[in-house]
């Protein structure tokens, strides 16, 4: 280790700063980003805005609020438009309810600009530079902004705050969806006076609800800016809605046109027969990309890019042969040639460009998305992708396994790449981080899966690129423990993770193995179904696999092998406790983990569950046991730290209780640490402090160095 380098704590974890997505200046100059800092000590955090050059040169803050959000350069390049919660006086209370805020891209003071009682969310300008399109839970049974208000005092002064429905969707992974509302867009008409200080004085814009007595509404489980976009003459609005009245899962979402004057509509995807969403019209006007998805064929189907022509509403299918998922909506350039998306390929999800047909082709052919940029070594991960209005200027944040997310920007090509911030720099630069290998693993039946090997400082790892070699009976061995990734449909990726920091990890001195196993996303479409309706038996194969992989190089410790995961990770180790070779794991750590798929009929994503296990448990009870943790309880030996929080919808906390409870029956060693105040992800300071703190401490009791005679381990 460098003598002026130092292995990373969780309070190096938890001092870094976190970004939002940037926002480019219509000529490319500047990114702003909302920046959010947090304290240990007073366990919350502050969101303000910073202005970033993307030649790298010079980073300043611009706003002095606590909780500033989502900004949006105005096309005119005169105003940042952003969201926050302050106070309408000087040491007043702040808003609970976000409001509609404008600054002048050269400084000065915020002005408010709304005082909307249900609240401003997911911003998007129109193109004339005076009116913004936001989202806010409305009551559709009300019309106008006054009647809104009214029904929102009232609520308010309810003393009942139960909830009485007959839908399928109420709750969504943390939160209850909003009392008889439903997110509707919204046009705010600015009334300035100018740029600068001397706008201060600007009255209130006048709101509009475009949605106001339709049956229009976006979806509710996030109803962000992703979700709809706007027409280069702003006279049209495309936005994303399911027409089923009480939609089940998967939901066949459409893409509806709306004239922003005269209410007219029309929805060119409606006899697709695939789910399309995530609009987003062409600078010319003459089309509008789309995320479209064959849900028919599989509830998991990776979303692929497709087309709207504008001129006659046809559909032409961009990316339905790529085997790869689009993340997140499309981003144009400014000459409508090319679009610049997110996709993950394998561990790796670098910015892709893909030319566009001219309008008028009858049958065009369309060649497969080219990559156009990635970072180095294993690739990072690309994500929030903006280009600025003349389409000259990139602005994006990447992240590895080895550095956290950074802002970067480049010429629209991709080339000339330049990080243009380092806030976390002097934290980085005094830590001495693990080293991160991708190796093959031959997995289920052969079939060979990927598995990151994370080795901490001072750990030579002979032969990890190739064949393993047998280590010398004189050398270390070093603990193993493996962090199984959540979802199933996602990938332990070359990014850096908050909340699992593998880097936190191997700073205890273990070597940390994450496979991605069979139903990983980043293979194709083909790797991520292969577990349909079969959960646990491929994906257990895949991580014994790597276990063995590790264990023939004569490096690992065999009396100190362990198995955490969150989620499905959790779900894994849980199943792992009954299936997995007996006695080969010294301890397990599940967190926020499916123990029982019958009572997980009580989760958020039940509808799901069903197509993911191969149907409910009264259509097939043995298959759905089969693939059930609890089914195989008899077999639990293996001492388990279970973590729950019990605001989580997504994996009631009452699963949680049930693994502990059953374990505590059986008599194996076990932990439970439960949140009140937390959700599926330990998001305050001072909680993931403790997080980490019995993480740790669980592993080191089960599976650390040996101890000297009669001390107690």
């Amino acid at each position: 280790m460098s003598r002026n380098k130092r292995p990373i704590t969780i309070d190096d974890l938890w001092s870094m700063k976190r970004f939002g997505p940037a926002t480019l200046s219509p000529e490319g100059r500047w990114a702003c980003a909302a920046v959010t800092s947090y304290s240990m000590d007073g366990n919350d955090s502050v969101s303000q805005l910073w202005l970033f050059a993307t030649d790298g040169t010079s980073e300043r803050q611009l706003t002095q609020g606590q909780k500033d959000a989502d900004p949006q350069w105005s096309p005119d390049g005169r105003w940042i438009a952003f969201t926050s919660r302050r106070p309408t006086a000087p040491g007043g209370t702040p808003d609970d309810q976000a409001q509609l805020y404008l600054i002048a891209a050269d400084g000065g003071e915020a002005i408010r600009a709304t005082e909307h009682a249900t609240g401003v969310a997911a911003l998007r300008w129109f193109p004339d530079s005076r009116r913004i399109a936001f989202v806010s839970w409305v009551w559709a049974d009300e019309s106008g902004v006054e009647a809104q208000a009214k029904r929102m005092k009232a609520e308010r002064d309810d003393k009942v705050k139960a909830y009485a429905l007959e839908h399928n969707h109420y709750r969504y992974w943390d939160h209850w969806l909003e009392r008889g509302r439903t997110p509707h867009v919204h046009v705010a008409t600015l009334a300035l006076a100018g740029a600068g200080a001397a706008a201060g004085s600007a009255t209130l814009a006048s709101v509009r609800d475009l949605f106001d007595g339709t049956r229009f509404h976006l979806p509710p489980q996030e109803p962000d800016a992703n979700l709809f976009d706007i027409s280069p003459d702003g006279r049209e609005i495309a936005f994303t809605f399911d027409f089923d009245p009480d939609p089940r899962a998967p939901s066949f979402t459409d893409v509806v046109l709306m004239d922003v004057k005269k209410g007219k509509w029309t929805c060119p995807t409606r006899d697709s027969g695939r789910a399309e969403e995530s609009p987003r019209y062409s600078p010319d006007g003459r089309w509008i990309a789309v995320l479209s998805s064959d849900l028919a064929r599989a509830h998991n189907e990776q979303a692929r890019l497709a087309l709207i022509r504008r001129v006659d509403h046809a559909i032409v299918p961009l990316t339905f042969d790529w085997d790869r998922g689009i993340a997140g909506p499309s981003r144009w350039t400014a000459d409508s040639k090319r679009l610049l998306l997110l996709a993950e390929d394998e561990i790796a999800q670098p910015i892709w460009s893909l030319d566009v047909p001219a309008s008028d082709a009858a049958a065009p052919i369309i060649d497969p998305p080219r990559e156009l940029l990635r970072g180095p070594h294993h690739g990072g991960v690309v994500t929030d992708l903006a280009i600025s209005g003349d389409g000259a200027t990139l602005a994006y944040s990447r992240s590895s396994q080895t550095h956290p997310p950074t802002l970067f920007s480049s010429d629209a090509d991709g080339k000339r790449e330049r990080s243009i911030e380092r806030l976390n720099a002097a934290v980085v630069d005094r830590l001495e981080l693990a080293s991160t290998h991708s190796v093959s693993v031959a997995g289920f039946e052969g079939e060979p899966v990927q598995m990151w090997v994370v080795t901490p400082p001072g750990f030579d790892f002979d032969g990890i690129h190739g064949k393993p070699k047998k280590a010398g009976k004189h050398q270390k061995q070093w603990p193993l423990m493996h962090s199984i990734h959540g979802g199933p449909h996602t990938c332990a990726n070359d990014g850096w993770h908050w909340r699992w920091n593998t880097q936190l990890f191997a700073a205890q001195g273990c070597v940390v193995a994450s496979v991605n196993y069979h139903g990983s996303t980043g293979w194709g479409q083909s790797f991520v179904g292969s577990i349909d309706g079969d959960w646990g038996r491929r994906e257990l194969a895949d991580i014994e696999a790597g276990t063995e992989f590790l264990l023939r190089t004569g490096r690992i410790d065999a009396k100190r092998v362990t198995a955490t995961g969150g989620s499905y990770g959790g779900y894994m180790v849980a199943l792992m406790n009954g299936r997995a070779t007996p006695g080969r794991y010294a301890a397990y750590v599940c967190h926020a983990g499916c123990y029982d798929w019958v009572a997980m009929m009580g989760s958020d994503g039940y509808f799901w569950f069903g197509h993911e296990l191969g149907g409910f448990p009264w259509e097939d009870e043995s298959r759905v046991l089969a693939q059930s943790p609890h089914h195989y309880a008899a077999a639990f030996e293996t001492p388990t730290l279970v973590i729950h929080g019990e605001l989580d919808y997504r994996v009631p906390y009452y699963q949680g209780l049930a693994y502990y409870n059953t374990l505590r029956v059986k008599k194996v060693p076990s932990r439970l640490l439960c949140y009140p105040d937390e959700n599926h992800w330990i998001l305050k300071p001072q909680n993931s402090r403790l997080w980490y703190r019995e993480f740790f401490g669980w592993l080191d009791r089960h599976a650390g160095p040996p101890k000297s005679k009669g001390e107690d381990r």
